[in-house]
């Protein structure tokens, strides 16, 4: 894997990754909810609930790139089709005030790891969005379990890096989140980058 494509794959992430989702609102509502003592079982939960996410998407996405050129195209396709259908549909969402609920404060810090784990991991949306965005960024003249292996834990570093700055200043967050004017910046940025890439990803040529 070039360096290039690696900065490329790198920056893409950590610009997505600081658009919440359901991960970062639940680590803000625990860590609000909680105090300090949540941070630590919260940015473990999140590194290892996207390492489950992105084992789950490699499992099958792995056997099928390795398949053929033409499924590694498909899914490239495919892949790029999905992301601008999440671009435009965040483009036309709509915010609501007070969007952050605080869930109920589970009893111990092994459960509050559980359910942060739970939400990351097993969250379809999230397995569907590695196996569409991964791809991008693999060269198929080269082999893919380096590659591969690469990207997952660079995506897995700068994820738990997101997940410890958001939680802690989850009380600012929570406040800007609140915000209708912010939500609205929210979806456009994530909405642009989205549909970009999604764009990017259909007319982008095949490495020769």
């Amino acid at each position: 894997m070039s360096l290039e494509i690696w900065l490329a794959f790198s920056a893409a992430t950590s610009i997505l990754l600081i658009i919440p989702g359901p991960t970062i609102l639940t680590v803000v509502s625990y860590s609000i909810t909680h105090g300090k003592k949540a941070k630590l079982p919260l940015i473990a939960a999140v590194a290892l609930g996207d390492s489950t996410a992105l084992m789950l998407s490699i499992l099958g996405l792995g056997a099928l790139l390795q398949t053929s050129a033409t499924w590694f195209t498909v899914i490239k396709w495919a892949g790029g089709l999905y992301l601008l259908y999440m671009g435009v549909k965040l483009l036309r969402s709509r915010v609501s005030a007070n969007k952050l609920d605080t869930p109920d404060a589970p009893e111990s810090q092994w459960r509050l790891f559980a359910n942060t784990w739970l939400v990351t991991a097993l969250n379809p949306k999230g397995i569907i969005f590695f196996v569409a965005f991964l791809p991008q960024f693999i060269q198929s003249e080269q082999p893919l379990a380096p590659q591969m292996w690469i990207l997952s834990i660079t995506f897995v570093v700068l994820a738990t890096i997101n997940a410890a700055v958001y939680a802690t200043f989850a009380s600012t967050v929570a406040r800007i989140l609140d915000s209708e004017r912010a939500q609205r910046r929210f979806n456009l940025t994530g909405g642009l980058l989205l549909t970009a890439a999604g764009l990017w990803a259909l007319t982008a040529r095949p490495s020769s």
